[in-house]
C-alpha cells in the first residue's frame, strides 16, 4: 500500500489532518523530523488528535535515517513538489511508493530532492503558487490509492 511521509512539517493543524487522513483511509505515514513542533504521542493527544491511536504512524529522527529505511523496505520515493517533472494524471503509482511531501514553508532540502526516484505536480491553473501542503497530498494520495486498488471497503 503506498505510504504519506511529511518531511520535518511546520504547522501542527496540517500534520493532524494528515494522521486524521491516513487513520481514515488507512494508508501508514512517516513523519520525517526535525518539526517545527513537538510530534510526540502525549503532544498529539493533548491536542484532541483523538485518530493518532487509529493512524500508523512512524517517525524518523532525520532524512537520512528514514532513507536508509525506506531503501532497505524496497520503498521508492515519489516527492510531490510545486515543480515537479511529471504531472500527476501522468504518473503510474506502485503498491511501494512513498509519496514525500514538504515543509510547508520550505519544501524538502536538496538531500531529500535528490534522493526522489520521481517528482511529480499537480498541474494547476498560471499564476497561482501552490495548494495547502495536506490539500496537496490528500490529492496526490488519493490517485495513488485509487491506482493501486488501495481504498477501504466497506463492510456491508
Amino acid at each position: 500500500m503506498p505510504r504519506l511521509a511529511l518531511f520535518q512539517p511546520d504547522i501542527p493543524q496540517n500534520t493532524g489532518t494528515l494522521i486524521r487522513m491516513a487513520a481514515c483511509l488507512g494508508f501508514p505515514l512517516d513523519i520525517v523530523e526535525p518539526a517545527a513542533f513537538d510530534v510526540s504521542d502525549r503532544h498529539f493527544r493533548r491536542s484532541g488528535m483523538d485518530y493518532l491511536d487509529r493512524a500508523a504512524v512512524t517517525r524518523h529522527d532525520s532524512f537520512a535515517a528514514f532513507d536508509i529505511w525506506r531503501r532497505a523496505q524496497g520503498h521508492r520515493l515519489v516527492l510531490a513538489e510545486t515543480d515537479g517533472a511529471t504531472a500527476l494524471p501522468d504518473f503510474v503509482f506502485q503498491p511501494a511508493d512513498i509519496v514525500l511531501v514538504g515543509r510547508e514553508s520550505a519544501g524538502v532540502t536538496a538531500e531529500a530532492r535528490e534522493a526522489a526516484e520521481v517528482s511529480l505536480h499537480i498541474p494547476m491553473r498560471p499564476g497561482l503558487r501552490s495548494l495547502n501542503v495536506a490539500l496537496a497530498a490528500a490529492i496526490v494520495m488519493g490517485e495513488a490509492l485509487r491506482q493501486t486498488g488501495a481504498f477501504p471497503h466497506r463492510d456491508g
